[in-house]
């Protein structure tokens, strides 16, 4: 590797300062990246990342059409949350994003490790405030950890309650892990429910050349990126460590997501399912059909 090549590779942009208070949580075992990721959560919005959001978000218009519909009351954007989104393809952490600042939120998305360890990318969308996942592993918890740091210095985290993009053979969205309910219910911070349709158009599930087409065949088309934001879940009367709570919880969010798909869905003539995305899981809700009697 040529020496430009490898301070490409090594490039980040420079980390905010580890605070006072948070020295002592971090210790010589811990992986590298923790002690700046635990630095950037508990750090105000980068403005990097804000000038991005307020002057570049159209070039997400550039796909298709970002189309917007309900909103998170201002004394709720004031403090901390957890946004709960539905994972339909790898271009939509880029609508959700411009959707949220649209309504006066600013983000910071999980996402997995890999992603996080790509040159440049990585980096930057760490700087973020993107906060690793490394699902199935040793080092998950650390994940919980700066989240909930995000959480106590006000910030505003996305979170994939499915734990992936949503494999349901109808498309509609999976009841999800607990990881997400027993966070919610331990930090005790408002969850509100994030729908969104029409950005598994722009890139395929299958990682191959079909990538490339589908983006291309957006840009001419200009789908609908439909995304839309409920009120928050009804938690309160759901305590963390209490057996059986967490399961409520996480149907009680998969509840929400699904109500707020289904009119997006309906708006949508083509009803466009990705055709290379795999099968393998059963919708909370099978055809978006809430029952009643759930919260």
């Amino acid at each position: 590797m040529t020496g430009w090549a490898q301070r490409l590779r090594d490039w980040r942009p420079p980390d905010p300062p580890l605070p006072d208070h948070l020295q002592a949580v971090v210790t010589p075992d811990d992986p590298e990246w923790f002690a700046r990721e635990l630095a950037i959560a508990a750090a105000p919005p980068w403005r990097v990342w804000t000038f991005l959001l307020r002057n570049l978000s159209w070039l997400v218009s550039i796909f298709g059409r970002v189309e917007v519909t309900g909103g998170i009351p201002e004394q709720l954007r004031r403090g901390p949350l957890l946004l709960a989104v539905n994972h339909v393809g790898d271009f939509d952490p880029f609508v959700v994003s411009v959707a949220l600042f649209r309504l006066g939120v600013t983000p910071r998305v999980m996402a997995t490790g890999g992603i996080l360890a790509t040159p440049v990318a990585g980096p930057l969308l760490e700087r973020t405030g993107g906060i690793r996942v490394e699902r199935g592993t040793d080092v998950a918890r650390y994940a919980v950890r700066v989240t909930e740091v995000a959480l106590v210095h006000g910030g505003h985290v996305v979170a994939y309650p499915e734990g992936g993009v949503g494999l349901s053979a109808d498309g509609w969205p999976e009841r999800g892990r607990t990881g997400m309910a027993r966070l919610a219910l331990g930090a005790g911070v408002p969850v509100i429910p994030v729908s969104q349709w029409g950005a598994q158009e722009v890139l395929q599930y299958g990682n191959d050349w079909g990538k490339l087409r589908t983006a291309l065949r957006a840009v001419l088309r200009r789908p609908a990126l439909r995304v839309h934001v409920g009120p928050p879940v009804y938690l309160d009367d759901l305590r963390f460590g209490r057996v059986g709570d967490a399961n409520r919880a996480r149907y009680r969010i998969a509840a929400a997501i699904t109500r707020g798909l289904v009119p997006l869905r309906s708006a949508d003539r083509r009803g466009w399912i990705d055709p290379t995305r795999p099968t393998t899981a059963t919708a909370a809700y099978p055809g978006g059909i809430v029952p009643d009697d759930v919260p």
